[in-house]
């Protein structure tokens, strides 16, 4: 599958102003679209796509993650690919959560699973793979968690510089995940879009390539084989519904991508999934923009949450959000900060392991959409596990029994207790 001498089969054609619809050169470096500063999408030519991509073939190809579609990601040459193990997630019933709320169908896709923790993953796995092939050798992105550690990760597989800017109060593991990778790391006092903006001023003075999230077109790519996936796991068909912790939003814009894609070359069907972003009460412009009727959203002010993927008061991509949300059927909903942890919590004791606080967000968010109507208990729902709870900051009064005395004499207490909690 992965032929290091060959090409992948990319049928890449092109880049399009996500808003001005402008066609652009695909084959250099280019960040946002040049007449209006907006997100870039890759276009393929899937003509050409249906004829390797089809559900006889995808079976047969059993290694690669999620570059098995590698005709529908832009990386042209092999020997340009950096594969850490990324895709391939599995997509798990969450019976005891049904249970609990009185649903039919959950499923979690274990995004989880991904080699740095998070679905931030994949985004990065092609988003670094095309900047090295197109010639960037210094990359730089602002990140409030998830996406330095992926980032720094991958481009020290690629052998790039990478340069990361967080907010000084990023959660300590994806700060020390960075540090161990051996990017450059900047810590900065305030929040993501602060550190957008100094990302920016390094890109600018340093030639740098700036990954902020749709600030180039590529993390997105790898983002939408989420969808593919999806597709392929339920039998080339699609949940009723997909609920997202949503802060950048690429996982949304990506999957409504893909599930285009799929439909164009004919793998599925005309039908969609309701897409529902989730949020927090403490950091909630989609969803403000959302019940407002709004095209783009204006930026949060004060933006405070302890799920720091959640925690981006700004995102450029907000009218891509907004129309899948919109085009689906789809809703916005915001979580309050109090949820976050006990649900995480709930999910761990259910047998659901440990997840970000961002899941949290995404399961603490259904019974409110069940009360509010916006979802049905009998239908097919798909709840996107993003990241692994120990990416997540713990919280500050969590505490573990002291240390046993290693004499046996003691611990007949200990059993005796135990047997009377049964």
């Amino acid at each position: 599958m992965m032929d290091a001498r060959g090409g992948t089969g990319s049928t890449l054609t092109h880049l399009q102003g996500g808003l001005s619809g402008l066609r652009y050169e695909a084959d250099t470096l280019i960040g946002v679209d040049p007449a209006d500063g907006k997100p870039l999408l890759a276009r393929y030519d899937l003509e050409a796509a249906k004829n390797t991509v089809t559900r006889e073939t995808m079976p047969e190809r059993r290694a690669g993650g999620l570059w098995r579609w590698s005709e529908l990601l832009p990386v042209r040459g092999w020997e340009h690919v950096t594969y850490l193990g990324e895709g391939e997630t599995p997509l798990q019933r969450a019976r005891r959560l049904e249970s609990k709320l009185g649903m039919k169908r959950v499923l979690f896709k274990r995004e989880s699973l991904n080699p740095t923790g998070s679905f931030k993953a994949r985004g990065m796995a092609v988003a670094v793979s095309r900047a090295r092939e197109l010639g960037a050798s210094v990359l730089v992105v602002p990140s409030a968690g998830n996406a330095a550690g992926a980032m720094a990760a991958y481009a020290a597989a690629a052998g790039v510089r990478a340069i990361v800017v967080m907010p000084a109060d990023a959660p300590s593991a994806n700060r020390v995940e960075v540090a161990v990778a051996g990017a450059e790391l900047i810590l900065l006092d305030g929040l993501i879009s602060d550190c957008a903006r100094l990302a920016r001023v390094i890109a600018d003075r340093l030639g740098a390539f700036d990954l902020s999230t749709l600030k180039e077109p590529y993390r997105v790519e790898g983002k939408k084989t989420m969808g593919f996936e999806l597709a392929e796991q339920l039998g080339w068909r699609l949940p009723g519904v997909i609920v997202y912790p949503t802060g950048g939003g690429t996982g949304l814009v990506g999957m409504w991508k893909a599930f285009d894609e799929l439909e164009r070359i004919g793998l599925i069907g005309s039908e969609r999934p309701r897409m529902i972003a989730v949020q927090a009460e403490g950091c909630a412009p989609i969803v403000r923009a959302f019940r407002e009727g709004g095209r783009f959203a204006s930026p949060w002010p004060n933006a405070s949450t302890a799920a720091a993927g959640l925690r981006v008061p700004g995102a450029i991509g907000d009218f891509l959000i907004l129309d899948c949300l919109r085009a689906s059927g789809g809703a916005a909903v915001a979580v309050p900060e109090a949820e976050l942890r006990p649900a995480q919590s709930m999910l761990a004791a259910a047998g659901a392991g440990y997840v970000s606080l961002e899941t949290a967000a995404a399961v603490a968010a259904l019974p409110h959409l069940l009360e509010e109507g916006l979802l049905d208990p009998s239908e097919e729902v798909v709840v996107f596990d993003t990241g692994a709870g120990f990416k997540s900051e713990p919280p500050a009064d969590l505490t573990t029994p002291p240390a046993l005395s290693n004499d046996s004499n003691h611990w007949d207490a200990v059993v005796a207790r135990l047997a009377a909690s049964r």
